[in-house]
């Protein structure tokens, strides 16, 4: 993995009060692997190689967590988009206060949770996803490329969420 730069300062509002510039472990790193299925493993291992070797500050539910998300958003792609997009990218950034993964492709289309089914094997990808991130208090969403294919990404708080 390399990294392609830190880019603009991605800080909420709310960091003042700790020094300028950003913290060792910022940053963005990508890499791209083939739509194939032993990049589920590879890509879930290169994540939670980079979170340790540039000492992001995770606990070991929010690491679960990520490599959750990165192993069934690795998935998707290479069951639903490796027809149209032989190629994937594995992005990762780090900010003073949250991690993002995303996973991109160049398959147009959108991808939809469904609904939990007991009597299907798999299709709740996307619903696990969303729960992994909604109680770890991230968020997830689902963007257009300008290519016209599309990143689905995670983003999760370093910090665990507050009780309400």
């Amino acid at each position: 993995m390399d990294d392609h730069g830190r880019g603009d300062d991605p800080r909420p509002a709310g960091s003042a009060g700790r020094p300028p510039g950003p913290l060792p472990y910022e940053g963005v790193w990508r890499f791209t692997a083939a739509a194939v299925d032993a990049s589920v493993p590879q890509a879930r291992h290169a994540v939670r190689d980079l979170l340790l070797r540039q000492g992001v500050p995770v606990s070991d539910d929010l690491v679960h967590g990520l490599l959750l998300i990165v192993s069934e958003l690795v998935t998707n792609a290479v069951r639903h988009a490796a027809l149209l997009s032989p190629m994937l990218a594995v992005e990762v950034a780090v900010g003073a206060e949250w991690v993002r993964v995303s996973v991109e492709d160049n398959h147009p289309y959108r991808p939809t949770a469904l609904e939990a089914d007991h009597a299907r094997t798999g299709g709740r990808g996307l619903l696990l996803v969303r729960e992994v991130a909604r109680e770890a208090g991230g968020v997830v969403d689902v963007e257009h490329t300008a290519s016209g294919g599309k990143v689905i990404w995670a983003a999760l708080p370093l910090k665990p969420a507050a009780l309400t």
